[in-house]
């Protein structure tokens, strides 16, 4: 089966399909609605053959089954048809989960996302949970998010922000018993070190767990 993979990202939407090297994208932003995602998929992915899709959206995902509107895109998603307007078969997951089923390597792993926002995962007996920590509070009323995702970086700079990031992956690494913990998102690669059991992702991975999604076999 040949999968297109869709990685929604808050500042574009990155798509490749099976058997292709290249990936193709194009920007995204806080207007984005999911029927001009759609459109601008199938004019970016011209000339590719698929059968089936995979959605890393960026947002609370239950069964397939989106719960909120993205923060940092435009309205309209919860409650689309997915499959209706591609016209294929449709998985949708949270997109660091997706990230999260690509990077996997065995054992107890949390994904933790540096992005836009702050993505997360822990995957575990062979079980992929998406989760919502970034949201959770953190420190000086503010929550983990507020630290370590983009606007964290902007508001404390370069070098405060790679000591919450330290003390976060930490934290969360203690409190869900992680065996190792994967750091992936576009802002992964400003970190000066790593802490004990972290390693970088890599985005790449997301259109890997895109397509082991299709797969019939266990993680």
């Amino acid at each position: 089966m040949k999968v297109l993979v869709v990685d929604i990202g808050g500042t574009s939407v990155k798509i490749l399909a099976s058997g292709q090297r290249t990936v193709r994208k194009f920007r995204s932003g806080p207007e984005l609605t999911a029927e001009q995602m759609v459109e601008g998929v199938v004019k970016a992915a011209k000339g590719w053959r698929f059968d089936a899709v995979s959605i890393g959206y960026p947002g609370p995902v239950n069964g397939g089954t989106l719960l909120e509107e993205p923060k940092n895109l435009g309205a309209g998603w919860v409650g689309f048809d997915f499959e209706k307007a591609f016209g294929y078969p449709v998985k949708v997951l949270n997109d660091a989960a997706m990230q999260a089923l690509g990077s996997y390597e065995g054992g107890r792993m949390l994904f933790l996302g540096l992005g836009t926002g702050l993505g997360s995962a822990l995957i575990a007996d062979q079980v992929i949970m998406p989760m919502e920590l970034a949201h959770l509070p953190y420190k000086k009323g503010r929550t983990f998010e507020d630290y370590v995702g983009r606007r964290g970086l902007e508001r404390i700079g370069k070098q405060k922000w790679r000591r919450a990031v330290d003390d976060v992956v930490s934290r969360l690494r203690a409190a869900l018993v992680a065996d190792y913990v994967v750091l992936g998102g576009g802002n992964a690669r400003k970190l000066a070190s790593l802490s004990d059991g972290a390693r970088l992702g890599d985005n790449a991975h997301a259109f890997i767990g895109g397509r082991r999604l299709w797969e019939e076999r266990e993680i």
